[in-house]
C-alpha cells in the first residue's frame, strides 16, 4: 500500500447479491446467503488488517419480512448459527460487535444470543463490527424522534433545544463515527434505506460483484476509489 494512502475510519456495506449468485450456480438462494456469511468474516479481519476501526454492514432490513417466509425462515435459522460463529471470530480477533436496528420483532432464542455476544466482546478493542439486523434508516429516525417527544412531554427537553446533534444521539449509532464510505455490491445503485441519517457526507462505491465474491482485492480497490475522491465537504464525526 502507498504510503500516504489515506484509510477510512468508517466503512458501512451493503451486502447484495447473495441470492442472484447462488441463481447463476443452480443453487438455492439461502446457499448464496450461506456464503455471503462466510464472506463477512473475511472481510472484517482484511478490513481490520488495512486500518479500517469500524465496519457496518446491512444483513437483514425491515423490508426483508416481505420476502418469502422459506426465504425469511432460512435467514433467521443462518443468523442463530452465525452469532455463534461471530462469539468465536470476536474472540480470536478481539472484536467488538453491535447489533443496530429494532431488535423487538426478533424470537426471543436470538434476542439472547444478540444480547450474549454484545456482553462477550463490549470491552475488545479490535474493530468494532456493527451488524444492522431488523434496520430502517427511516424507522431507526421514527424511534428516535419518539424518544425526543417522550423526553418533551415529560418536561426534560424543551423542543428549541432539539439540534441535529440531539437527534444524533438518539440513534442506534450515537456512540459511532458517521462512515467515510459506503459500498454496495452486485451493481445496484441506491442506499435501499439504510444509515439515511448518517451516509450525509459519506463517499459511495458501488461495484458489480456480488457478495459472495467479495474479496481483500475487492476491498482494496473501494479504499483507492475512496482515496481519488475530494473530501472538501466531508463533515464526519471523530
Amino acid at each position: 500500500m502507498e504510503e500516504n494512502r489515506k484509510i477510512p475510519n468508517h466503512v458501512a456495506i451493503i451486502l447484495d447479491g447473495n441470492g442472484r449468485w447462488a441463481k447463476s450456480k443452480g443453487m438455492p438462494r439461502n446457499y448464496g446467503h450461506v456464503q455471503g456469511a462466510k464472506t463477512v468474516e473475511v472481510i472484517c479481519e482484511e478490513a481490520y488488517r488495512m486500518g479500517i476501526q469500524y465496519l457496518t454492514v446491512y444483513a437483514f432490513s425491515t423490508e426483508n419480512w416481505n420476502r418469502p417466509q422459506d426465504e425469511v425462515d432460512a435467514l433467521m435459522g443462518l443468523l442463530r448459527n452465525y452469532m455463534k460463529t461471530c462469539l468465536k471470530t470476536a474472540a480470536k480477533n478481539n472484536m467488538c460487535v453491535r447489533v443496530i436496528g429494532d431488535k423487538t420483532r426478533l424470537a426471543e432464542d436470538i434476542r439472547e444470543r444478540i444480547r450474549q455476544l454484545e456482553e462477550a466482546t463490549k470491552d475488545n478493542t479490535g474493530l468494532h463490527f456493527q451488524i444492522a439486523i431488523n434496520y430502517g434508516g427511516r424507522d431507526e429516525i421514527v424511534r428516535a424522534v419518539r424518544r425526543l417527544a417522550a423526553l418533551t412531554a415529560q418536561g426534560e427537553l424543551r423542543p428549541e433545544e432539539i439540534t441535529e446533534q440531539t437527534l444524533s444521539d438518539m440513534l442506534d449509532t450515537h456512540d459511532l463515527p458517521e462512515p467515510d464510505l459506503l459500498i454496495r455490491t452486485c451493481n445496484e445503485l441506491r442506499i435501499s434505506n439504510f444509515l439515511l441519517w448518517q451516509l450525509a457526507y459519506t463517499e459511495f462505491y458501488f461495484t458489480p460483484v456480488a457478495w459472495p465474491d467479495f474479496s481483500k482485492e475487492e476491498l482494496e480497490k473501494a479504499v483507492d476509489a475512496y482515496n481519488r475522491r475530494d473530501r472538501r465537504y466531508g463533515l464526519v464525526k471523530e
